[in-house]
């Protein structure tokens, strides 16, 4: 398999243990053999991906885009992810925006920090690390959003 397909078949398991495999199947009309097929790093399974509306499924159920985000990583895209109701104004500014950003960097720097003490960063040390980055990423992403609402303004 290709870095491109590991990568992808490594998100499909994301979002499909986020969602649940028992719920992802309820979602998608697949069962759990099919369902773990399409993020099996088995050679037999090597050529099967997650269909298109399958995924579309899943990531409406689920609380973040993963296969979605992770091909618009492979192609150099940015995604901007705002789970916030359209309906609700985003409290703060930039200013808080900053605050929050300096905060999550710590946090990560901590869990960073924390992981590398003995020279090796595990997977569960790999997971924590990643969920800070994609909670720096949301800051950031806030904080888009500010700078570009207050320079139309």
């Amino acid at each position: 398999m290709t870095v491109f397909e590991k990568y992808l078949k490594k998100h499909t398991e994301t979002l499909v243990k986020e969602v649940g495999l028992e719920a992802s199947c309820a979602v998608t009309g697949k069962s759990k053999a099919t369902l773990g097929r399409y993020y099996s790093d088995a050679e037999e399974h090597s050529d099967r991906f997650m269909p298109v509306d399958s995924v579309a499924l899943l990531e409406e159920a689920a609380g973040y885009p993963h296969v979605t985000a992770a091909l618009a990583e492979l192609r150099g895209i940015t995604l901007t992810y705002n789970d916030d109701p359209k309906n609700i104004p985003s409290s703060g500014g930039v200013n808080s925006d900053v605050v929050a950003l300096s905060q999550r960097f710590a946090m990560l720097m901590a869990e960073y920090n924390q992981s590398i003490e003995d020279g090796i960063i595990t997977i569960n040390e790999a997971k924590r690390l990643l969920r800070e980055t994609l909670e720096l990423q949301r800051v950031l992403l806030d904080m888009k959003l500010h700078l570009e609402s207050e320079s139309v303004a």
